[in-house]
């Protein structure tokens, strides 16, 4: 990983702020009674998350790979990836959807500035940490910076006090400072999409669990060498982790790449983990899980398939809001007719009443709260993946640069 200096944009963040990409872990086994435990090996195959993909097997996403055949570490893995929506052939993967991936606006050289008219001037900008052509980004009103070269990561997360980042690099979770510098690796161990504790001294993510299924981790983000610690399912606790794997790339659609995404979201208040998957997998095809990091007790908040549901999705890439009271989501769903489908997705859930919304337009995805009135979603823009500001109250939309997998900078407390 590595460093450049500062590149000039074209944008200024209006009335705003200013991956998937995820290990793919299999779903658990649903089991009959004294059916054994899924073997670890019994992986599914599955994809990142950015739209407007290459169909071929070359990988795509940073951070996105799918679980083929795992390998034992050490061997080499899948060749430097590439970010939708950046030049260069790249086949539509929603239909409807038309146009080569390319981010930039007709006759615009760069990122395009915000399209929506009779919007509030700016705001004092507060810095978003993105993806772009397998890098992270950084950007701060009408300036970016990259901070890391070399392709292959994804999932930035802020720390809380807003002075490090945890990121994917090559599946791997990497720790750096704000500007890109000090990094290192924290573990070896394949994951999901890393998430702060709000003390800043543990990082959870998704990894396989001893029942061959995912399962959620915590690793100490300051101890060099720390083993990381099993969080759920709660059976695994003093367990032997699990031999560490490998995964190879995959393609497909935009839906296909999403499904198996494990990023994970550790609340506000630092008592509970938002995670895919969990026990409700005995139960559903897919499901999402609140687990409580104290007893390990887990409630399914989203379900598809199975269980009595005659629905068919997922639910994916969690993302509290800064307050704790509200959780988004990605989702997907196939009703039981087709009035009842509902492409790609955003989704924010009450956790006090259950109440359930959506909020966006179709192909929304990774939403990362601002406050508790803005966000920052990744959005299709002329055939690509772009950041863009969503106002949660009324929806009005301001295009923010070519990019995904955004991660908005804590607000000082």
């Amino acid at each position: 990983m590595g460093k450049l200096g500062q590149v000039a944009g074209s944008v200024t963040l209006a009335a705003a702020v200013g991956l998937s990409g995820s290990l793919a872990l299999p779903a658990r086994a649903k089991a009959a009674p004294g059916d054994p435990a899924p073997a670890a090996d019994a992986v599914r195959a599955a994809a990142p998350v950015e739209a407007g993909l290459p169909r071929p097997a070359t990988p795509v996403e940073a951070g996105h790979p799918g679980l083929v055949a795992p390998v034992k570490a050490g061997l080499p893995g899948p060749a430097a990836p590439v970010e939708a929506g950046l030049p260069g052939p790249a086949a539509p993967v929603e239909a409807g959807l038309p146009g080569p991936a390319t981010p930039v606006e007709a006759g615009l050289a760069g990122p395009a500035a915000p399209v929506e008219a009779g919007l509030p001037g700016p705001v004092a900008p507060v810095e978003v940490a993105f993806v772009r052509d397998g890098d992270v980004y950084v950007s701060k009103g009408a300036t970016e910076q990259r901070l890391t070269t070399g392709g292959a990561h994804a999932r930035p997360r802020w720390s809380p006090d807003g002075r490090q980042i945890a990121v994917l690099n090559k599946g791997q979770i990497w720790v750096m400072k704000a500007d890109g510098s000090g990094q290192r690796r924290l573990s070896t161990r394949p994951a999901g999409g890393p998430s702060w504790s709000p003390d800043g001294k543990w990082i959870a993510f998704a990894s396989l669990s001893c029942t061959g299924g995912p399962g959620v981790y915590r690793i100490s983000a300051t101890a060099g060498g720390a083993e990381p610690e099993v969080l759920f399912p709660r059976d695994c606790r003093g367990e032997e982790l699990p031999e560490e794997t490998t995964a190879g790339p995959a393609t497909g659609s935009l839906r296909e790449r999403l499904q198996y995404d494990n990023a994970v979201a550790w609340s506000p208040d630092g008592a509970r983990v938002a995670f895919r998957g969990g026990d409700c997998e005995s139960t559903y095809d897919a499901c999402l899980s609140i687990g409580t990091v104290a007893t390990g007790e887990e409630r399914t908040v989203a379900a598809y398939g199975g269980g009595g549901t005659q629905n068919r999705g997922f639910a994916v890439v969690p993302s509290w809001r800064p307050d704790g009271v509200k959780l988004s989501w990605t989702a997907y769903e196939e009703g039981e007719t087709a009035a009842e489908n509902k492409p790609v997705h955003l989704v924010e859930y009450d956790t006090a009443t259950g109440a359930k919304r959506t909020v966006g337009t179709a192909l929304d995805r990774e939403m990362s709260y601002a406050d508790s009135g803005r966000a920052v979603v990744t959005s299709r823009n002329n055939g690509g993946s772009w950041l863009t500001v969503l106002r949660l109250a009324d929806g009005t939309r301001t295009l923010l640069r070519s990019g995904s997998q955004p991660s908005v900078q804590p607000r000082p407390r």
